[in-house]
């Protein structure tokens, strides 16, 4: 059995869904009758053509990223299987659609409408817990899935890590597989003495062998739309723009829904852990909305000076009130924002207190009109980078 993009009936009023539209109806002369079938027929059109376009106008996505699932020795990258089958659930009972990532990624390349409620899933590492623990239940609903992997490990034969004839086997069945560099190293650092063009050639490099390797186990037709997941989340604007002069879209691993004006070399996925795998807080990120940002400033997540960093945002013009928005600085609690300007949708936010080295962000939200929220995220990172034990 194939695995086949998961989409269910779209939700829709009881009207829609009837295509029963009651009038009150009551004697009139015979004018004010045929005026009134014909004002009901006008009604009935514009209610119709509300219906589809809420079903199929251009819209968002929201990806989820997991590691590990039902591994509990490294709690910030696993998921416990109790609440990744809760997670399913929730998406099959709201009637989400559940599409591969590379065909999300060619509509909003495209400008083809995206559904609402339509969902990603991804794991990064390629974890045989993934194998073991995930598979299964995705199988069953039948549902696609993109795994990220970094081909070093599986070629070492570490035993957390699925091997080839394993990925065929998923392969198979129509799970996807996608590059998540040879070496899983901090790409976006330099090493010591090196040039600008040198470490250019070294990443390419890396990247390049790890597709290589890709389709030497799993045929050519592996990645089609060749995407790219940063290791660790992390990445700089060099970074960003080696992996898009590559012919690559880009995932990180901040938070955060994929829209129009999302940054193709960039995308945001939610990462879901044991902290952060309460089933109401992972309702409220599927349903989330892209917050609609023309530019920010920095636009480079690498902070090599003026740490803290002060971002300035722009939103596209008549979108969200700022007054509405909360940002938050990770351990630093909500920021103060300062509006540059009602009518230009412009805000700036800098933490009080410099950042550690590593990683870290900004997230900001607001409340749509439909009683979701939008969200967006600048991850940031702060050298030098320590290696991640739970990688």
């Amino acid at each position: 059995m194939r695995l086949k993009d998961f989409t269910p009936r779209a939700p829709t009023s009881a009207a829609c869904k009837a295509g029963v539209f009651p009038f009150e109806a009551a004697p009139r002369p015979c004018i004010l009758g045929a005026m009134r079938i014909i004002l009901s027929a006008l009604l009935l059109g514009t209610i119709l053509a509300a219906c589809n376009a809420g079903a199929e106008s251009p819209g968002h996505a929201v990806a989820f990223m997991y590691h590990r699932v039902d591994d509990s020795r490294y709690p910030s990258t696993n998921v416990r299987q109790e609440d990744f089958g809760a997670q399913l659930d929730y998406l099959e009972r709201e009637g989400f659609r559940i599409w591969p990532l590379e065909r999300i990624v060619r509509h909003l390349k495209t400008g083809m409408p995206i559904p609402e409620r339509t969902i990603a899933i991804t794991f990064d590492d390629a974890y045989h817990s993934v194998y073991e623990n995930a598979w299964p239940q995705l199988r069953e609903r039948d549902w696609p899935f993109t795994v990220f992997v970094s081909t070093h490990g599986v070629d070492q034969g570490l035993s957390d890590i699925m091997d080839w004839e394993q990925m065929r086997e998923m392969q198979a069945t129509g799970v996807r597989f996608a590059n998540h560099s040879t070496s899983h190293d901090h790409l976006l650092a330099r090493r010591s003495g090196e040039s600008a063009a040198t470490w250019n050639k070294r990443v390419k490099g890396d990247i390049r062998a790890a597709e290589a390797r890709l389709r030497e186990e799993l045929g050519d037709a592996v990645n089609p739309g060749r995407l790219f997941a940063y290791p660790f989340g992390e990445y700089s604007s060099a970074l960003a723009d080696l992996v898009e002069d590559l012919g690559y879209v880009g995932f990180g691993q901040h938070s955060g829904a994929m829209g129009p004006l999302s940054d193709l070399r960039a995308l945001p996925r939610y990462p879901i852990n044991e902290n952060f795998s309460d089933l109401d807080e992972f309702a409220i990120k599927a349903n989330s909305l892209p917050l609609p940002v023309i530019s920010l400033t920095p636009r480079d997540p690498l902070v090599e000076s003026n740490n803290p960093p002060r971002l300035s945002i722009t939103l596209a013009p008549n979108s969200i009130d700022p007054e509405r928005l909360a940002c938050y600085g990770g351990p630093q609690g909500r920021l103060p924002l300062e509006l540059s300007g009602r009518d230009e949708n412009r805000f700036s936010m800098q933490a009080s207190e410099p950042f550690e080295p590593g990683r870290a962000r900004y997230n900001c939200t607001a409340p749509s009109a439909g009683g979701g929220w939008y969200w967006f995220s600048q991850p940031w990172v702060i050298p030098p980078i320590a290696a991640d034990p739970n990688h």
